[in-house]
């Protein structure tokens, strides 16, 4: 009971998966062989795939034997959707944290994209990443802000999303060696209750903090470390009841020069900050089915003051921003409760697996929820201009004809949702038109 609750990154290969078989059962296995006992993995990417297999990686909670009655379902069960419902047309546009992407790889800047899109479905489902950008974020008015693995959950078939009008959010940050820190990022819970008509739950200090730190893994894509994360879990059991989602800010152990290298970086490179952050959130998701959302605080005042000069357009909201906490606060402000009791998916208001039309992703990126959307029947629009991290061909997954479409940027893919929605076959509008292909069947002669 006194051992600390840690999330750390493995990694490991795995052989090809048979393409004819189950591809999500193939990667439980794989991953169930590095686990070791009362291990609990969180989050799961395939980061390449060549030849010889998969490369793997894998966020573990360790720690957590003992100190719950019952543990979490596992991120690899699957639940088969029996229908989809064809009533609406619902959208998941996801941009995996840390992974590079040039767009929505920094600090929201695939906040356009998610405007664009949801023009063209009746709800769009994303997460933190897409939207959040320090002090701003600008969630279209038909979004709903869903932490990363909540959505995995939801693609996956074991649990859904119900519509909510509001939240009490709980705010629970580190105690800052500096406490103008501290004191700034209470008066972000403030300015949200007085500018958004927020209902605070209130803002919890730790003292000790928990501790994270970011690391790149050898795909170059974003993880890292959280430490004594059983100090975080003592504060929402203790507060439970109160509140019916999480904004965490913490600070999280980055080099100096890894910031300011990130900073002024001409090329594109990776926000160290952002896998670590997933991580945190995955975890508290998993455990307590509640929507949650990090920033990062500043390490020192000092660092607060620094200056990089004109940054990168992608950067530039988190250049301007002091605190960070405002986008998460803004985005739990309606995000959707966690429904796990499958009897009510069917609910008025509650959003499943069936009731979704399109995934929305990066060319490359195989992870549980492209593997989900691809068992479940559901469309899976590749963009090939959000170049990333991940190297791998999602022609190679065992997809029905006409489930798997690639888009040349995000534009193209506003189309395909577009066509898609009016239930025009996308086919039909470019040219040339194919002719109409012609089948005889003969008669076989009975003996």
């Amino acid at each position: 009971m006194n051992a600390n609750m840690n999330l750390t990154e493995q990694e490991f290969d795995a052989p090809l998966a048979d393409t004819t078989l189950d591809p999500i059962g193939h990667f439980r296995r794989a991953a169930a062989k590095h686990l070791a006992e009362g291990e609990v993995p969180i989050r799961f990417a395939v980061t390449s795939t060549t030849p010889k297999g998969h490369h793997c990686e894998l966020a573990v909670l360790n720690g957590l034997n003992g100190r719950r009655k019952q543990r979490p379902g596992s991120i690899f069960d699957f639940v088969q959707r029996g229908v989809e419902n064809q009533q609406d047309f619902n959208a998941v546009l996801l941009v995996p944290t840390g992974i590079g992407a040039v767009i929505g790889g920094h600090a929201g800047d695939a906040g356009p994209v998610a405007r664009l899109l949801a023009k063209s479905c009746d709800t769009l489902v994303t997460h933190p990443n897409v939207v959040n950008a320090s002090d701003i974020n600008e969630l279209p008015e038909n979004g709903l802000y869903v932490e990363g693995s909540v959505i995995c959950r939801m693609l996956m078939g074991t649990a859904a999303l119900q519509k909510v009008r509001s939240n009490r959010v709980l705010l629970v940050i580190d105690e800052h060696p500096e406490v103008q820190i501290s004191e700034l990022t209470v008066n972000a819970a403030s300015a949200a209750r007085a500018t958004l008509g927020q209902a605070s739950a209130g803002v919890v200090r730790m003292d000790p903090p928990i501790k994270l730190s970011a690391d790149l893994s050898s795909s170059g894509r974003a993880v890292g470390k959280v430490e004594a994360l059983e100090r975080l879990c003592e504060v929402l059991e203790d507060r439970r009841g109160t509140y019916d989602a999480v904004a965490l800010a913490t600070m999280i152990s980055v080099p100096p020069e890894t910031t300011r290298g990130y900073f002024t970086s001409k090329g594109n490179p990776v926000n160290p900050w952002g896998g670590v952050e997933a991580m945190l959130t995955h975890a508290v998701s998993t455990l307590y089915d509640l929507p949650s959302a990090h920033a990062p605080m500043m390490d020192s005042l000092k660092m607060m003051s620094r200056t990089f000069g004109i940054v990168d357009p992608r950067m530039a909201a988190e250049d301007v921003s002091r605190c960070f906490i405002h986008c998460v606060l803004k985005g739990l402000q309606n995000s959707p409760r966690i429904v796990t009791d499958q009897a009510m998916f069917r609910h008025p208001g509650v959003l499943s697996a069936a009731d979704v039309s399109c995934l929305v992703i990066p060319d490359g990126c195989v992870g549980l929820p492209t593997l989900a959307a691809l068992k479940q029947g559901i469309t899976v629009i590749a963009v090939r201009e959000n170049r990333n991290r991940m190297r791998n061909d999602l022609t190679a997954l065992p997809f029905a004809p006409g489930q798997l479409r690639f888009a040349a940027n995000y534009l193209e893919a506003a189309g395909l949702m577009a066509a898609m929605k009016a239930g025009v076959d996308p086919t039909t509008v470019t040219r040339p038109l194919p002719q109409t292909e012609v089948f005889t069947m003969k008669a076989v002669r009975s003996a």
